[in-house]
């Protein structure tokens, strides 16, 4: 309970630090290894069981910072959201997924719940209405993921949370874009909070992990799939991104300030047709994206107009990185048809409003003067 009445920069800095009785070192130390006395012990610890030191004190970072009672870490975000799907969900049973949402979670749904039995609609669209409209008896959970990727749609939280409850439905989210800095679904009634730790978490653009947060009763229930199917992060890498949390309040407080900089800039360029971001008072999701975000969130999208090609214009570029991820402390561009969303079919992409024009933002730590220089010369070079 002590850390939830602790401030953000004191639980990224503090929380989850793994104690070094002997020595007493200003970080925590690395257990490097993959085999623990199993006799005379309190826990048997085993990497594939998530409860090496290193992978048990991030946890317990992870779930103070989303309010929840406790967290996993896994080897990607993809790791993550399957192994929290198939502790939830059997054959005959069925889920309600946002239609606005990562592509590649979309593309898992519709690979792999087919060979399992597993039935699966996607929303028409991302109002608590829409989900409701097609709530089965055999519904066992609901996801949902705000701001979405890449058209950073908003969805109800507290709605969907209310609906999940009203029918004994299990309710998740993908809280990569927001991260805990800006939203905190555990406080609107979400059962279990999903994060590509490679994002926010990492920041740094070296890491790959994942996350999920959410009670001990649901938790228990996903660590029981999960070390069967082996999806554990190396301790390295969880002692690296224990540090790397150690910032993400300021980065991504920084982050968040270029992004609403930078979307207010480009919403009055000539150059671009439509900008997608929830800090804008022309969103029309912004008074609800208010009421649950702390802050608007580092990523965004925009459309330039049809005279000019966004693959030149992002060649173009010097300071900004055309780049295949996101969330890191240098800004980065990447068009979704080409990478996060090209295992959907063009169909798919355009039933939800991906255009191949459109290009996805990250904002890192950089003065949002430069950026702006950037863009700038780019489009001056291609025009």
């Amino acid at each position: 309970m002590k850390a939830k009445k602790q401030g953000l920069n004191t639980i990224c800095t503090h929380v989850g630090e793994v104690p070094d009785d002997q020595f007493k070192g200003a970080i925590s130390p690395i257990y490097l290894s993959s085999s623990y006395q199993f006799i005379d012990v309190d826990v048997k610890r085993y990497p594939r069981y998530f409860n090496t030191p290193n992978q048990e004190y991030l946890a317990k970072k992870i779930a103070a910072l989303e309010f929840t009672e406790t967290a996993m870490i896994f080897g990607s975000g993809m790791a993550a959201i399957s192994h929290m799907f198939l502790a939830f969900l059997k054959s005959g049973d069925h889920i309600v997924v946002q239609n606005t949402l990562y592509g590649g979670t979309a593309n898992f749904i519709r690979e792999e719940f087919p060979k399992l039995n597993i039935e699966f609609t996607f929303t028409d669209g991302y109002k608590v209405e829409d989900f409701e409209a097609v709530i089965k008896p055999n519904t066992k959970l609901i996801h949902i993921e705000t701001p979405s990727n890449p058209l950073l749609t908003i969805t109800d939280i507290k709605a969907i949370a209310k609906l999940g409850k009203q029918n004994n439905i299990v309710t998740s989210i993908d809280n990569t874009f927001a991260s805990p800095v800006n939203q905190n679904p555990a406080q609107f009634g979400i059962d279990l909070i999903m994060h590509s730790a490679t994002k926010y978490f990492g920041g740094h653009s070296d890491i790959c992990a994942g996350a999920v947060a959410g009670s001990h009763e649901h938790m228990e229930k996903i660590w029981h799939v999960s070390k069967n199917y082996g999806g554990s992060l190396s301790d390295f890498t969880v002692w690296m991104l224990e540090r790397s949390m150690k910032t993400m309040g300021l980065r991504v407080k920084a982050q968040s300030k270029n992004a609403l900089k930078m979307a207010k800039w480009l919403d009055k360029q000539s150059f671009v047709k439509t900008v997608y971001y929830p800090g804008l008072k022309s969103h029309p999701e912004h008074k609800l994206a208010k009421s649950q975000m702390k802050s608007f969130g580092a990523m965004l999208s925009f459309e330039l107009i049809d005279s000019i090609n966004s693959d030149q214009f992002m060649k173009q570029l010097q300071l900004i990185k055309p780049s295949i991820s996101l969330a890191g402390v240098e800004s980065t561009i990447l068009s979704p048809t080409q990478t996060s969303h090209a295992l959907l079919t063009p169909e798919q992409r355009e039933a939800v409003g991906i255009s191949d024009g459109l290009i996805r933002f990250s904002l890192g730590i950089e003065e949002a003067k430069d950026l702006k220089q950037d863009i700038k010369q780019a489009i001056k070079t291609i025009q």
